[in-house]
């Protein structure tokens, strides 16, 4: 697959250019992004569906900039894909070959089907979901993927979409209520179509409305993570706000803390949203930063793959490791680390006593542990946490992401940064289990740079912690002595220089 991918979205409502950089097989990440409103459909649909100079004038340019990105960027391949607004016009052949002729870029027009698909294929492979079922709302249609067992099971596109209801009923009156009335009649019918099987309690929220939807939410609950990939919400506790927005009037809508660059579609937006849950018996929503473009890509990358991510494989971990792991770091080290704190983790059990409940989150902190490193080895620890914070996104719950982007902030100096402590809370384990957490990665991590891949074990009894090492620990033994310990417990370290020439690890 290229090094440098270009993928240009046209919707009914935007254009959008994504440029994603391959780093390793499964490594990549997001290098440049660009939106533009063309607003490609406006006044279609009350003309039959045919464009209109006004959006093929604005596309016309959008699409020229986006070569000259595309261009400064030097990516070696470009993919356009154009939904419902080119597919629904009579007249979008001729605007695809004109555009071809005028700009020598090739688009492709996909069927709703297609773009449920790819919504779907960035939800199992970037969100930490197995099932649900994914509602991509656009301008011309809403999109959706019914998942099961981590895999695409089906498909639907409803001709229901932002700019559609808004030039067909709300900018047709000025009473939001008999507006309202009349619009939902329309989307109850269009929604009679979806096949019976459409139903779960989980909804993946995927595109404009749902990202703007999610944002308003978060920033009414002071919400404490600045992330909106993976943020979960409950439909119920959130009701009254949701179905607020579409009665609102445009002037009116500033109080919900949403952008104003979505208020001309959000009440639409929302309504077909609303609509759409309750239909299929939505409680929860999951959000998601991915959608279309990132699965066009991800269908370029995962084609040997069957479009899933081998099980081993988290993309985000693998790109952090292809960007910020040192040289020195080979995978010896990182297996050695990782057997290191899973055996700590497991010897001190009977005063955590939490069934290593963590362990995942633990070992994902240990594998990344040395990536603040590649920036400078002073407040090499905090440079890891903040790698981590930005670019640990896939397939990661914002629980998980905190706690291992908490451990990375973690030195010998100390097991509890209290102001970050006090920020994240809601969303940490509870003080206790993250001092013994901090406690196992500070130490695994101390040992290892000091060991030079020495066979170590541990035993724990009577309140003592003993490190048993075949090579010497000389460096580490200051540095252990002064460790901060969650609860009082002594350590010992027996390695080369204690251990009696005869006697073998172990025994």
């Amino acid at each position: 697959m290229s090094k440098r991918t270009a993928i240009i979205d046209i919707g009914s409502n935007s254009a959008r250019l994504v440029i994603f950089e391959k780093t390793s097989r499964y490594g990549f990440h997001l290098i440049c992004e660009q939106k533009s409103k063309v607003r490609i459909g406006e006044a279609a649909y009350e003309k039959e569906g045919y464009l209109q100079p006004i959006g093929i004038k604005r596309a016309y340019f959008t699409l020229k900039s986006f070569l000259h990105t595309i261009d400064k960027y030097q990516a070696n391949k470009t993919l356009c894909i154009a939904t419902s607004a080119l597919r629904d016009a009579p007249n979008g052949k001729e605007f695809v070959q004109w555009i071809q002729k005028e700009l020598g870029l090739s688009i492709k027009v996909i069927d709703g089907n297609k773009e449920a698909k790819y919504g779907g294929i960035a939800a199992v492979n970037l969100l930490p979901i197995s099932e649900g079922i994914s509602i991509d709302i656009g301008g011309g249609s809403s999109d959706m993927t019914l998942i099961k067992h981590g895999y695409i099971v089906d498909t639907y596109s409803l001709d229901l979409g932002t700019v559609r209801l808004k030039e067909l009923f709300f900018d047709k009156g000025v009473n939001p209520s008999e507006i309202n009335e009349k619009a939902k009649a329309y989307i109850q019918h269009e929604l009679e179509k979806l096949p019976e099987h459409f139903r779960h309690t989980l909804a993946i929220g995927i595109g404009g409305t749902a990202r703007t939807l999610s944002k308003g939410i978060m920033k009414q609950v002071a919400y404490p993570l600045d992330k909106l990939h993976a943020f979960t919400y409950n439909v119920s506790e959130h009701r009254s706000y949701l179905d607020a927005i579409p009665l609102s009037s445009a002037k009116n809508l500033k109080r919900f803390g949403l952008k104003k660059n979505r208020y001309d579609t959000i009440r639409e937006g929302t309504l077909i949203f609303n609509e759409i849950l309750s239909h299929i018996g939505t409680e929860t929503v999951i959000s998601s930063a991915a959608g279309v473009r990132e699965g066009v890509y991800l269908e370029q990358l995962l084609k040997k793959d069957n479009l899933k991510f081998p099980s081993r494989i988290n993309p985000s971990v693998t790109s952090i490791l292809d960007r910020f792991q040192p040289l020195v770091n080979i995978q010896k080290n990182q297996k050695t680390k990782r057997k290191l704190a899973s055996n700590l983790y497991t010897v001190l059990q009977q005063d955590i006593n939490d069934n290593k409940q963590y362990e995942k989150e633990l070992l994902w902190a240990v594998k990344l542990s040395s990536i603040g490193q590649t920036l400078t080895v002073y407040r090499s620890h905090q440079h890891a946490f903040y790698i981590a914070m930005q670019e640990l996104n896939h397939g990661f719950t914002h629980e998980e992401i905190l706690l291992i982007s908490f451990l990375l902030r973690m030195n010998e100096k100390e097991l509890l940064n209290k102001p970050l402590f006090t920020h994240y809370k809601p969303l940490l384990p509870e003080k206790s289990t993250l001092l013994w957490l901090s406690f196992i990665y500070t130490l695994t991590v101390l040992l290892q740079e000091a060991s030079n891949n020495a066979g170590i074990t541990f035993t724990y009894t009577n309140k003592t912690l003993r490190i048993i090492s075949d090579k010497p620990l000389y460096l580490a033994k200051e540095k252990v002595k002064a460790l901060e310990k969650p609860i009082p417990f002594a350590i010992i370290i027996e390695d080369e220089s204690t251990l009696p020439k005869n006697k073998k690890l172990g025994i």
